[in-house]
This record gives C-alpha cells, structure tokens and sequence, in this order.
C-alpha cells in the first residue's frame, strides 16, 4: 500500500500540487478560529467574534460555487491568484479594524470569506490530466481526502504555534500570506496553466442542472450535518467528564479513522461504477456513527468508538469525487466540485446549530444522536435517488454505452480544442 502512494507522489507535480493546496487551503481551514481568537483578544465578546466567523463562513459557502464556475470558464491562474489577493486583503482588513469599526471588520471578515480560491475543486479537476489511469486517479482522490483530514488537524495547531510566538493579528496575517504563497505555487505551476475547462452548454444552473449531481449534494449536505453536530457533542461529553482534553481525544480518533480508511480505499483497485459503491460506504458511515449515540461513560471505549466512526468518512469522500467527475455537465468539473465544498459547509452549520439545543434538552448522548441520524438521512437520500445517480444519463456520452467520466466526455470534443483532460 505504501509502494503505490510513493509511486504516486514520485509522479511528476502531484507532490507539488497536493502541498501547494494543503498550504493554500490553510486560511480556509483556521479562519473560525483566527477570527475568534483575534477578536477576544482585542477586546471583543464571543458574540461579535462569532458573528464574524459565520460571516465569513457563509460568504465562503456562496463564493466557492461562482468562483468554481468562472474558473472552468476562464482558466484556473486568472481566478486562483486574483482570488487569493483579495481574500487575504480582506483578512488583512480585519486585523486592522479589529472590533471598532464592526462594519469594516465586517466588510473584511465578507471579502476574505466570499473570495477563498476554489483550491479543491481546482486540483480535482486538474488530476486525471496530470495522472494517467482511472486507478491512480482514484488513488489521488484517496489520497487528497486523507490529506484533507490532516490539514484540519494541524491547520489549528499551526495558527496556534504563531499566536504563541507573535500575536493574534499576526497570526491572522501569516496564515493568508501562507495561503497567498499556496494559491500561487499552484496556479504557476505547468498543469494549472494549461487546463481548460470543456467547452459548455449555456444555462444559469451550471453544474446544478444535473439531477444526479443534486442527489449527490443532497446527501453529503447531511455527511455535513453529522460533522459539524459531531465537534459540538464531544465538548459536550468531555465537559460531563471535567476534562476539556477528552473532546481532542474524541476528534483526533474521528480523524485518525478517516485517514486509515481513506489511505486502505485508495490502495484498492475498484472496478465497476462508483455509485452503488458511494451507497455501501455510506452505510458504513452511518452504522459507525449509531454507536456514538451510547455515549458509553468509558473514555477509552468512546474514543474507540469515535475512531471506527471514523474509517468511512474519507473513503465516501474520495468516491463522492469519482461521482462528481461522472455526474457534472460538460465544462462544469471545477464549479461542480466546489458545491461539494459550500454543502459540506452550510451542513456543519447548520449542524452545529441544531446540537446546541438537543443537547441542552438530552445532554450528550442526544448529541450524538443528531449525528448518527444525520449520517442515516445521508445514506437514505442517496438510496432514495438511487436511480437519478445510477448513471449520469442527463448528459449522453459518445456512444450511447456505459456512462462516461467528465474527462471522458472532454476528450470527445473536437480536435483541436483545449479540455481539462490535456494531451
């Protein structure tokens, strides 16, 4: 398993590419919490800090599906750097405003939210031309879903390490030129330069007008659910035990789960369509999350608990990629990936804040029963429209036969035109 992930890293710009996202991605993954640390320390209340941090967080949700779109239509260094200058001129707005005046932290705390570089969907799109394959393809999707889990576990702990040797302004600052540094390490890089988006069909939908597509956002928008009700309740249960340590406990097995899992898919070489396959890993994710509805006593036994919850998260994720590929309209890859980003977020919002009074009502364990239900929605929303997703059927393939990939469908096009499936 091992040898395949060093062959494909060995595999020329994949490293290159994967880093330059993960450090672009960074101030996307430690804004809430820059923003609530800066704020408290220049004086201001938990409840202007978290008014800035949700607004950021829903101008990020918007923004990530329009930047997407104008990427697949323009090309990915116009939108990636441009994007990146702004949203870190509007953090750095933030640092100096501070709390006085509110409309100006504001008015930053909105610019650096809504214009976040679409970095996933972009290198999402940019694999199957950098990588030859369907296996290796799957195996980078694998890959960049574990990624992702070890980037919001030490996202915090980077923007904590600057907050102890400098300040929180600092931090806020060093993060996004980080980030600034990342967009740019990708966007000048060979594959970025010379990806297209698949010439499109004209509609105000984009991406959305795919009903399989829909079905597949549907789903995860509750795989969001039960991720944002998730971090609420392990605070809850380590508060009932006095120990704030236990909630760290909790999240860290969640998310060493996912990594096991994600790197054991991507060592496997599947074959047949991806979608009643997304349908088993699913279920695997909701029975993983029914057991936390017990909320045994025994912090051992939790944090096991939470750890086999864990293994399907990343798995469902690097599938739900291969879906996605297949379900989006032609010239739509990139936008189409970035709506996974925004229902991902607007689910754990909105999960975060049904938790609260659930579990004011029924203490932790019916917090955790929030997120166990939401992964069993998850699972029977996507077996609901098991039919719309069976096959990307909306948009026919060359030659009427088993459905095709997005970059299957680019490389029909006519000669001469330039697709994000490069030569």
């Amino acid at each position: 398993m091992a040898m395949g992930y060093l062959e494909l890293l060995r595999a020329r710009h994949v490293a290159w590419l994967l880093v330059g996202t993960l450090v672009g991605r960074l101030p996307n993954a430690t804004a809430g919490l820059g923003i609530v640390l800066f704020i408290r320390a220049e004086g201001g209340g938990y409840s202007l800090a978290g008014a800035l941090a949700a607004a950021y967080g829903v101008a990020n949700a918007v923004g990530q599906p329009l930047l997407g779109r104008l990427v697949d239509l323009r090309g990915q260094p116009r939108v990636l750097l441009p994007a990146a200058v702004l949203s870190a001129l509007g953090m750095a707005l933030l640092a100096a405003a501070g709390t006085e005046p509110v409309a100006l932290a504001f008015a930053g705390a909105l610019l650096a939210g809504l214009a976040t570089p679409p970095l996933e969907g972009a290198l999402r799109a940019l694999w199957p031309s950098v990588l030859s394959g369907e296996g290796r393809v799957q195996r980078a999707y694998a890959l960049d879903a574990v990624a992702q889990e070890v980037m919001f576990t030490a996202g915090p702990l980077v923007l904590t390490l600057v907050v102890a040797l400098w300040s929180e302004p600092a931090a806020l600052l060093v993060i996004n030129v980080l980030g600034l540094l990342g967009a740019l390490a990708v966007a000048a890089s060979g594959p970025s330069r010379r990806w297209r988006g698949a010439r499109r069909e004209a509609h105000w939908l984009g991406a959305l007008r795919s009903r399989g597509l829909l079905a597949l956002l549907g789903g995860f928008f509750f795989v969001g659910v039960a991720l944002g009700s998730v971090s609420v309740a392990a605070v809850a249960y380590a508060d009932a035990r006095g120990d704030e340590l236990v909630a760290s406990y909790l999240l860290s097995a969640l998310s060493a789960g996912a990594l096991v899992g994600g790197l054991g898919y991507g060592a496997v070489a599947w074959s047949g369509a991806p979608e009643p396959r997304l349908r088993l890993l699913l279920a695997g994710l909701a029975l993983g999350y029914l057991p936390l509805a017990l909320a045994p006593a025994s912090v051992p036994l939790m944090t096991l608990l939470a750890g086999l919850a864990g293994l399907f998260l990343a798995p469902a994720l690097a599938c739900s990629f291969v879906v996605i590929d297949r379900q989006a309209p032609v010239g739509t890859v990139t936008e189409a990936f970035s709506w996974l980003v925004t229902m991902f977020g607007v689910g754990a919002a909105i999960g975060q804040a049904v938790v609260g009074p659930v579990i004011e009502w029924g203490a932790e364990s019916a917090g955790f029963g929030v997120t166990a239900a939401a992964g069993v929605l998850a699972l029977l929303m996507t077996t609901a429209t098991r039919r719309v997703l069976a096959a990307p059927t909306g948009f026919p393939n060359r030659g009427g036969g088993p459905a095709e990939s997005q970059n299957d469908r680019n490389a029909a096009l006519e000669p001469g035109f330039r697709t994000g499936h490069q030569a």
